[in-house]
């Protein structure tokens, strides 16, 4: 239930659960970058290895697809008011980074797909298309030397929404000290 300065429970739920989604994805994703496809198997062995991409394939889908939920409920129940009205610059500053993190998570998935299809890797999706994963559709051909341009873009955004979760993170914090409000509307509790 919504109140005229919360979001509803639905919409705080996907919040947080997104978040834990985009944290687990930079995770493991930093790692497998930094490492690289053998690095990972010889740190973590050829079966761990291999369930760290399909982890991150599959739940890198699943944020696509709660993005696209998140942005359907968001246009059916537009955000509350504040307790206390922002000032401009927090306003532009605000909404840059909400527009910018809503932006790049569902740009990611998206380039992170067209990546693993163009690289000739299968899309993984828990399993459920079994060993061989989801094809690509017939109009996209192999092109490894734009898979790894892809996948570059696709670590430099994940640094992109790092730095703007920082941001995110910090704003939430100075909210929460300061009590104005602001955090009691997107909490759980």
């Amino acid at each position: 239930m919504a109140s005229a300065y919360r979001y509803t429970l639905t919409q705080r739920l996907l919040h947080w659960l997104i978040a834990l989604m985009v944290f687990g994805l930079l995770a493991i994703g930093f790692t497998l970058w930094a490492l690289g496809y053998q690095g990972a198997v010889d740190t973590f062995g050829q079966q761990t290895a291999g369930d760290l991409y399909m982890y991150h394939k599959s739940f890198g889908l699943l944020l696509l697809l709660l993005m696209v939920l998140r942005l359907g409920l968001r246009r059916s129940a537009p955000p509350p008011a504040y307790d206390k009205a922002l000032t401009t610059p927090e306003k532009i500053v605000s909404g840059g980074i909400h527009l910018l993190l809503y932006l790049l998570l569902l740009g990611m998935p998206i380039g992170g797909m067209a990546a693993t299809w163009l690289g000739g890797y299968p899309l993984q999706f828990f399993g459920l298309f079994g060993d061989a994963g989801l094809a690509p559709p017939g109009f996209i051909e192999k092109n490894e030397a734009l898979s790894q341009q892809l996948f570059l873009f696709h670590g430099y955004a994940g640094v992109a929404v790092t730095v703007l979760l920082v941001l995110h993170i910090g704003a939430g914090l100075k909210h929460w000290k300061l009590q104005d409000g602001i955090m009691r509307r997107i909490s759980l509790p």
